[in-house]
Formats: C-alpha cells, structure tokens, sequence
C-alpha cells in the first residue's frame, strides 16, 4: 500500500479549497453558533494523549453543554465507565476538538480548542440534577468554530428513522465475543434498566 508522504503531494490531489470553508470559521461563538451549540443534546468529544487518540460520545437530556461565554463552553462528565480515556488524554496534553449535532440536521458544528478538567466546587454543582452532580466539569477554551458542510450525513442518511438495530452485534455479543463464557442476552436484556440509575 503506497503512503501519501508529504502535504505537497495530498494537495496536488485536490482542487483548491473552496471559500465558503474558510469564510465560515470564527474564532468565537456567535449568536448564531451560540444557538445551535444550546439546541444540541449530542457531541463527540475528540482528544489526544500520550498514549494515543479518543473520541467519545457525550449526550444529555438537554443541552450537552453549557455556554460561559463566547470563548468557553463547559460539558459535565457524567457517570459512565470509569476509563476516563478523555479525561487522562485532557490533563496530558489540553487539545480537544467537539463535533455537535441536532437530531434532522445535516449540519454538524465543530469546535476545536484547549481544554481542561476542573473538580472547581461551584462549577460542579452547577450541574446538579436530583440531587446528582459530575465528579469533575470539562472547560474548553474556543479557538475556532464552524459548521461542518451537510454532505457526509447526507450520504449516510443519519436521520433518516430507519432502524438497524437487528443487523448489527449487541454490546453483550462483543464481551461474548473477547470473554468466554459471557451470558449476551442476559447483559442485553438487562442493561436499559441498569443504566436508567446510573445516567447521572
């Protein structure tokens, strides 16, 4: 297989970038990303570290993330695994990039930045819900922000209400298939009310 080498030679590929691309970006949230960012209950969060790449999916009931100011949005870490891939990734080395999205729209708005884990008490308690708070708040800082054009959800049809469900493996047949002996169904049948105490 023959590896592209060197930037030269992937651009002599590609026509010149087109405007609109470069035109979109700003370096802080405006009103009009400020909304999208509000109305999205859904973002992949991508990180880098020493030990390699992460790209987890964060959602909520609401919005996944809250907005401090034009430069600044904050997203709670709620309960999941326990990995803290992401996590480790942030304190090792701050870059991260976020990939928003609304349920029927082609758009995706994409935030690349800095990022930091705090445990900041009133930051933490922000969140709050039912008495539930984060363990620790992520903060990025904003350096540049714009929406990703619609074609790539537009060809896989994301939205489109049809159900795939039955064509793919299930999260126990993946443990099945790396720990003998695993009981799938079981873990399948019971894992929604497992999870429905332990969202926050």
């Amino acid at each position: 297989m023959q590896a592209i080498k060197a930037v030269s030679e992937l651009e002599a590929l590609y026509d010149s970038v087109v405007p609109a691309a470069l035109t979109k970006v700003s370096p802080r949230l405006t009103p009009r990303y400020r909304e999208w960012i509000g109305a999205s209950r859904f973002v992949v969060l991508s990180t880098v570290g020493p030990d390699g790449t992460d790209a987890s999916p964060r959602g909520d009931i609401g919005p996944v993330a809250q907005i401090a100011d034009d430069q600044t949005i904050l997203i709670p870490d709620w309960r999941g695994n326990n990995r803290l891939d992401s996590l480790r990734n942030i304190v090792a080395d701050g870059r991260a990039s976020l990939m928003f999205m609304v349920p029927g729209c082609n758009n995706v708005v994409r935030v690349n930045g800095d990022a930091i884990v705090t445990t900041d008490d009133e930051l933490v308690r922000s969140f709050e819900r039912d008495g539930k708070a984060p363990r620790t708040v992520i903060v990025i800082t904003v350096r540049e922000v714009y929406f990703q054009c619609a074609k790539a959800l537009m060809r896989s049809g994301l939205w489109s209400g049809e159900d795939h469900s039955s064509s793919v493996p299930t999260a126990g047949q993946f443990i099945k298939e790396l720990q003998s002996g695993f009981d799938a169904e079981a873990y399948d049948e019971g894992y929604r009310e497992y999870a429905r105490t332990r969202m926050w």
